[in-house]
């Protein structure tokens, strides 16, 4: 079983109005919610990453799904699950850290419950208000596709950041990377207040490959993108926007790297590849392998 098999599970079970991008958007509260969550073993190993790291990181994904939509973010609550020894000093760090992602939310409430690992699961509410919201099935043929300049140097580098914490390699740039990503603030902001049309923005959090593939996907077009080094790794949190062309005279500090077409006899060509099914890009799986 596959994640996107279970989301298709889902979507069954309580309908798909909500369930498609990162954040659901309520229109009529005016707010976008998301939720995410870290389980130890899983997705870190203690051993790797200081309590005010992983606190960084867990909101930090979290938030970057908030930015992702065009919103602000607003308002957090976090639930910690913990080992009955874990110590007062470990839960004042992780707070420490994920102060530091907050990005202008306020951490607002939470629960705490015992048990055998460190579970994390953050929600995070955006305000709507003076902003466009975006959508990954809203790309159309023409749309340009960028990302920040100053990302471009990020794509890729929180996989080789992994790497490192898996061989016991010490290159902190990389692994702060992984363990600390930048959230993309500007762009989105840049985007939501300022665009009238429609538009597709998703972050990398499982890849660059794997949003460009998405967005095609949900748009019903195919995507052309040039190759990027490290565009099939993962965790780089930074964000990819499908724009009207005529849109682009209004942000600063972008790089078109792609550009959205008709629907063609693929989902997304990177370089000179063409991929025809999510499975081809061979990206990594919650859940492993077909046979699992």
């Amino acid at each position: 079983m596959k994640e996107l098999d279970l989301i298709k599970v889902i979507k069954e079970q309580i309908g798909d109005k909500y369930i498609g991008d990162d954040c659901a958007y309520l229109e009529d509260l005016g707010i976008v919610i998301s939720q995410d969550s870290l389980v130890e073993d899983i997705h870190f190993k203690s051993e790797w990453c200081s309590p005010y790291q992983l606190g960084y990181k867990s909101v930090a994904v979290n938030v970057s799904d908030i930015l992702a939509s065009g919103a602000e973010p607003a308002y957090i609550t976090i639930a910690l699950s913990l080992p009955k020894d874990i110590s007062e000093d470990f839960v004042a760090e992780f707070y420490s850290g994920a102060k530091q992602a907050l990005c202008g939310a306020k951490i607002v409430g939470g629960d705490i419950t015992g048990a055998d690992k460190v579970f994390i699961s953050v929600a995070t509410i955006g305000k709507t208000a003076g902003r466009r919201i975006s959508s990954r099935s809203a790309a159309k043929s023409g749309y340009k596709v960028i990302v920040a300049s100053n990302c471009l140097e990020k794509i890729g580098k929180s996989s080789k950041g992994l790497k490192e914490l898996i061989n016991g390699g010490r290159n902190m740039d990389l692994i702060r990377a992984n363990l600390e990503p930048e959230l993309d603030v500007q762009l989105s902001r840049d985007i939501s207040e300022h665009i009238n049309d429609d538009y597709a923005m998703m972050d990398t959090s499982d890849g660059l490959a794997d949003a460009l593939y998405k967005i095609a996907e949900a748009s019903k077009v195919s995507i052309d993108s040039e190759y990027i080094d490290g565009i099939f790794g993962a965790e780089d949190y930074i964000l990819v926007a499908a724009v009207p062309e005529k849109f682009l005279k209004q942000v600063n500090g972008y790089t078109i790297i792609g550009e959205v077409l008709e629907k063609q006899d693929y989902v997304i060509k990177i370089g000179d590849k063409k991929y025809k099914s999510y499975d081809e890009l061979n990206l990594f799986n919650h859940f492993g392998g077909d046979d699992e």
